[in-house]
This record gives structure tokens, sequence and C-alpha cells, in this order.
């Protein structure tokens, strides 16, 4: 194993010992392991928390800063944060007017934000829950009871994000969120496993001719292994099944992201396909990001998540923002 760390152990808060650095708008509490925005909390805003296993960078911590994020809770890799973290997070950034937890539908994360919104609660903090759970590829795994939280994620936090921006109550920014939930879908596909720091070792085991298909954040299985195949042939098994379990039409927002490991100039490949896809299915791609956004580490693939756009939410989508992994109109 190569990997740039000092240890497994420490490999963490090594990190967020950088990105503190990198990034002077942010502040880093390296005692409750938590990430916030420097200015936080804005009085009358509603804050956004969200947060998860880190080794999907720059997915939770990347996302904190204006227009999306006011506090991130990572917790070792791929292990849920904590209760106590939440807690503390949700005390960081609370103007008055309540929290907004975005949650990955994966059983830690449920089960430790839930407990952290009833401690919150208990301390006067209003606390508002959406579950994001787009992945189509299975309907249950290893680590959820319902489909697994993904690449919809990051569209949730950036629009949700933008809404909190303008002032509105808690309780319209946890529709709206849950409206892009709703609108989204997403299918990952691996050409590799990842390696973790502390394991040392591919995290599952695939042939050399042996792709993943459907395959989560952690990698966990998907709907079955297959034949290594070309871009257009990838890029159609994950639009058919996009397209089954939501007929895509109208103006639509594409992710195409990266694993980790995926050279753009593949990514890209990809995304000429997915854009050719959606033509011939009807559909407008209004907004587009390509790139690594919700990684596995190291893991060579992607994934694809069509969100199905109306004028609002393209509205707040174009929103500003600023912060270390997404910015534009500031």
């Amino acid at each position: 194993m190569k990997k740039l760390v000092n240890s497994a152990e420490s490999v963490v808060a090594d990190a967020l010992a950088g990105l503190a650095a990198a990034h002077p708008s942010l502040r880093v509490d390296p005692v409750n392991r938590i990430v916030l925005r420097a200015a936080a909390p804005r009085p009358g805003k509603v804050g956004l928390v969200s947060g998860g296993g880190s080794g999907h960078e720059p997915l939770h911590t990347g996302f904190v800063g204006y227009g999306m994020l006011d506090a991130a809770c990572p917790g070792e890799i791929f292990t849920s944060p904590v209760p106590d973290q939440m807690l503390a997070a949700s005390a960081g950034v609370n103007g008055g007017a309540g929290v907004l937890y975005v949650v990955k539908n994966y059983t830690g994360d449920v089960l430790n934000f839930q407990m952290a919104a009833e401690l919150a609660e208990e301390e006067g903090i209003e606390v508002a829950t959406v579950l994001v759970n787009d992945d189509v590829a299975v309907s249950d795994s290893l680590y959820t009871a319902g489909r697994r939280g993904t690449g919809a994620t990051v569209l949730v936090e950036k629009i949700a994000g933008a809404l909190a921006e303008t002032g509105a109550p808690l309780a319209e920014v946890a529709l709206v969120a849950e409206e892009v939930n709703a609108r989204s879908r997403s299918f990952g596909i691996a050409l590799t496993a990842c390696v973790t720091p502390a394991a040392g070792r591919p995290t599952f085991d695939l042939g050399p001719d042996e792709i993943e298909l459907g395959v989560g954040i952690h990698g966990e299985p998907g709907r079955a292994r297959a034949a290594v195949g070309t871009a257009r042939e990838l890029v159609r098994v994950a639009m058919d099944a996009l397209h089954d379990d939501l007929p895509l039409g109208g103006d639509v927002l594409v992710l195409v992201n990266g694993m980790g490991g995926t050279p753009l100039i593949e990514l890209y490949v990809v995304y000429a396909e997915v854009a050719a896809y959606l033509r011939e299915k009807g559909a407008t791609v209004a907004r587009r990001l390509v790139g690594n956004y919700i990684t596995s580490l190291d893991m060579q693939g992607f994934s694809v998540t069509v969100c199905r756009l109306n004028d609002r939410l393209t509205e707040l989508w174009d929103a500003p923002v600023e912060t270390p992994a997404l910015r534009w109109g500031r």
C-alpha cells in the first residue's frame, strides 16, 4: 500500500488540520471534530449540518461555506460520526431559526443524527431532518434499510443551502431539500475496489475483467458483477436504471461523479455518453457538474446523478456558492 499519510490512525485529524490551514473561511474544531463556517452562526438563518464517514471528500467538509453547509461532521474512514459531534455542530450554527440535518441513508448516520436531534431539541434547538436516498441500484444493502444516499446529497446541500441564505424558515428549507431528493436518482459503477489506510488492501475482490454494477460509496455490492465494457455500454446500464425508476425528460441537472481514482478525461468520455442518452430520451441538460464530488478514496469508476429541474430549483442551483469544492457567482 502506498498512501500519503503519517499513520492510519491520524489520517482524519491530519486531513482536518490541512483543511483548516488551506481554507481560512472555515473553522475546524479538532476537539469535537467538526468543521464550521468561520462566521457561524448567522442570526435568523437556518443552519445546515451534514456529515458521514471520511473517505468521500470533498463530501461533506468541502461543501461548508456560503450557499451550502454551515457545518460538517466527519467520522473516521467509512464510519459514521457520533451524536456528540452532531450536537456540537448544531449548537455552533444555530442562529435561532433552527437546524436542518441532511442525512445520507446509511444506518449509522441515520441513528446517530436521530439521537443528535433528540439531544438538540432538549437544548432548545429546533431540528428538521431530510433523508437522502437516491441510489436506484438496490432497495436494501449491507448498510441500509431502503435505498442508499449518494450523489444527490451534493444537490440537496447546494439547493437547500441557497434557500437558507435567503432567510427562509426551517420548514421551507426542509421542503425544498425533500423535493430535490424526490426528483433525483443515482447509479454507480466500480472498475476497482478502494483501499482504506487501516486495512491496506482492497475492500472487496474484483477480477481483472470484472466490474461492479450499482456499487455503493463504501464498496457495498450492487446489482451484479459484469465484464468490463465500453464507456457507452456502461453508461447505458446506469442510465437505463435511472430512466426505469424515474422517466427522464424536460430540463435536468446532471452530475457525472468520479469515485476518486478516475482520470478526468475518462469522466468527460462518460459525460458525453450521458448527454447523448438524455438527448435520445428528449431531456435537456440544463445544468451539469463533472468531477470528483462524492468519492470512495481511490476507487476507479463513476456514478451518474440526474435531477429533474423546475424553474425554482434551477434558480436556487444558480445562486452564488463559495466553498472549498464548489464555487460560482461571488
